[in-house]
């Protein structure tokens, strides 16, 4: 695991190398029209440590722009002594904070989620400039958060477990859900603000603490966020339930082994989900696991076209392509297949010229993240070309300051081949042509990874094919809309190769503790179940 973390830091590292060289020396947080930044609270310099009082004695690394590899400020990240101390400190806090009524928990993070809507367009903005996503899905993102936070407080009043009939006579079997201790996060840097939300918001109202160690290279929307929620915390004299420590492979490393973090909540590659998933439980640990996606939309021969091609827009070149729910395979009836890439190609057109910086308000597609993206991006082409793929449209790299690359759709692959059974966070999606729902139902399936899926059907049995133990093997089992853009509502996570892990909405705040069955005796006597006599007069 080690080793993996470090070849992903070596990426990160190199990402924006190339581009650093060549840009100004200035930081875009000094520029005027970036003054959303200080309205943060950050400046050119910035802690990234929070465990009560701001610090940070690691290295320090700058956080660039995507759109043109400018500078916009720089993060020190903690160490592993900082980490320790912010784990310990944690699982202080947590002791306070168990003890707090529940309803009570959940006012604060009802404040948490004020406090974002106070800081709403600012964060999202951050949230656009540090990945590379459009202004509203920066806008999006930060709203994702303000939503489970209200989903939060409802589920405050109201998450309990079950009363449970005994077969003894005046006996009575209770369940009791509580905290686990502190939770630790790690997230990734396509969403650096609604995964930590999605986790923070649940695991606070349910009792723990909350320790986040963000995306390396999206340290500032982490200590922004972090800010937001410390002061809510400062205005009601708690300690701190919430703690930030980013930093290198050491601190990620040490997170995860550490029997103090009760709950190491993952997102991630498959690869290095799955170091983490072995290393939390060798020492029994539990954790939440939200790893790749291959995901396939299905056009069944009875699908509202019109509408499968506004879904398949959405869901291939959304984020530039880097959500883990995009689409990355568009499995099409044979009837309607060339047909269908006509269409899609001339849907693709229109958007060429609206390639831009993620901020300008006519841009659709932005930059993605690093050079190691681009790499990608052209290394995954060459090799579809080589298996016999055809690019339908798109594959080139744009020559222009930041990481911009075309929407890609490619044809004529086998639905096996290895590079459409690989998930690469690029724009880049294969058409598949296939005979039957029956077909096109087992090629979703035939990939390690579980994550995200739908049909377009008019056809109600397709339908209740596709949701049934005969359909899709994935977490997310949509009917004519995207595989990406989940609500919150809905319990968020994948099967097989994806980690199992479930996060958001419906029971998922059960992940976030430990279950108790407890049997009470109110009839004075002591009785056996199962009818066991053991007694001696």
């Amino acid at each position: 695991m080690i080793a993996h973390l470090r070849h992903l830091t070596r990426l990160a590292g190199r990402g924006h190398n190339r581009l650093a060289s060549s840009a100004s020396t200035s930081y875009l947080i000094d520029q005027p029209e970036y003054s959303f930044l200080k309205e943060l609270g950050l400046e050119r310099n910035n802690p990234g440590v929070y465990s009560g009082h701001w610090q940070g004695r690691g290295p320090t690394i700058t956080s660039y722009d995507p759109g043109t590899g400018q500078a916009i400020a720089k993060v020190r990240q903690g160490n592993v002594q900082e980490l320790q101390q912010t784990i310990g400190l944690g699982v202080e806090a947590y002791k306070q904070w168990r003890q707090v009524p529940a309803p009570v928990r959940g006012e604060i993070v009802r404040q948490i989620g004020d406090e974002l809507r106070k800081y709403k367009e600012p964060l999202g903005k951050l949230v656009s400039l540090e990945v590379g996503k459009i202004y509203s899905e920066g806008q999006g993102e930060v709203q994702e958060f303000i939503d489970i936070c209200d989903y939060a407080v409802g589920l405050s009043r109201i998450y309990s477990g079950q009363l449970i009939n005994s077969e003894r006579a005046d006996h009575t079997i209770l369940e009791a859900w509580r905290p686990l201790g502190l939770v630790g996060v790690i997230s990734a840097y396509n969403f650096p603000n609604a995964v930590f939300g999605w986790n923070a918001a649940i695991a606070l109202t349910t009792g723990n603490s909350v320790l986040w160690k963000g995306a390396p290279s999206t340290p500032l929307v982490s200590v922004a966020t972090t800010k937001i929620v410390a002061e809510v915390l400062r205005r009601n004299n708690l300690p701190p339930v919430v703690t930030l420590c980013q930093g290198g492979t050491d601190v990620g490393q040490s997170l995860v082994g550490d029997k103090r973090v009760n709950l190491v909540s993952f997102t991630g590659s498959c690869k290095t989900g799955q170091d983490v998933g072995v290393e939390v439980q060798r020492r029994f640990g539990k954790v939440i696991l939200e790893l790749g996606g291959n995901n396939a939309l299905i056009i069944d021969s009875s699908a509202n076209v019109k509408m499968a091609l506004d879904a398949a827009l959405f869901g291939c070149i959304g984020t530039s392509g880097q959500r883990c729910t995009t689409t990355r395979r568009i499995i099409v009836h044979e009837q309607l297949h060339d047909q269908f890439v006509t269409s899609l190609v001339a849907k693709y057109k229109q958007l060429i010229p609206r390639i831009g910086h993620q901020l300008d308000a006519q841009t659709l597609v932005g930059p993605v993240h690093t050079q190691q993206n681009v790499d990608n991006y052209r290394t995954t082409i060459e090799e579809a070309k080589a298996l016999g793929g055809t690019v339908a449209f798109g594959g080139k790299v744009l020559e222009r300051s930041g990481y911009y690359v075309e929407p890609t759709v490619i044809t004529g692959l086998a639905h096996d081949a290895s590079v459409v059974h690989r998930e690469t966070f690029a724009p880049i999606v294969y058409v598949l042509k296939a005979k039957n729902v029956d077909e096109a139902i087992a090629w979703n399936n035939e990939v390690e990874q579980g994550l995200s899926s739908a049909i377009f059907t008019e056809d109600i049995s397709q339908a209740f094919k596709w949701i049934g133990a005969r359909g899709s093997d994935c977490g997310i089992v949509n009917i004519n809309t995207t595989t990406n853009g989940a609500e919150i509502g809905g319990a968020f996570g994948g099967e097989k190769a994806t980690g199992g892990g479930r996060e958001s909405g419906s029971d998922a705040w059960k992940q976030y503790c430990k279950r108790a069955t407890i049997t009470v005796n109110h009839s004075g006597e002591l009785a056996c179940a199962q009818g066991v006599v053991f007694n001696v007069e």
